[in-house]
């Protein structure tokens, strides 16, 4: 017959099929794991900038122990206290609003 070879099985084709899927699943493994390590990174740094932030927020001075307010003599210096910076680019840094 005319379209005998249509019937008939063709290994080699599938071979090459199934090596190209298995380029494809690895090359998309290596995309999603390199995914993976930058959410990962992603994960620790915000992990350390909340605790950096609630450091800065839930701290008391070591006058307000005492009942004192920060103070040179408690040694709580201007310095000390956490920045506030506004995202308005005509302030100046270091300026803070938390007095």
């Amino acid at each position: 017959m005319t379209f005998d070879f249509l019937f008939r099985p063709n290994h080699t084709a599938y071979l090459r099929r199934a090596a190209a899927l298995l380029e494809e699943a690895q090359m998309a493994r290596i995309e999603h794991q390199a995914a993976a390590e930058h959410h990962s990174a992603l994960a620790r740094m915000y992990a350390e900038r909340v605790r950096r932030l609630e450091n800065e927020l839930y701290r008391q001075p070591q006058g307000a122990a005492r009942g004192a307010g920060p103070s040179a003599e408690a040694g709580g210096s201007p310095d000390e206290r956490p920045q506030l910076y506004s995202l308005d680019g005509s302030r100046k840094p270091g300026l803070s609003s938390a007095i």
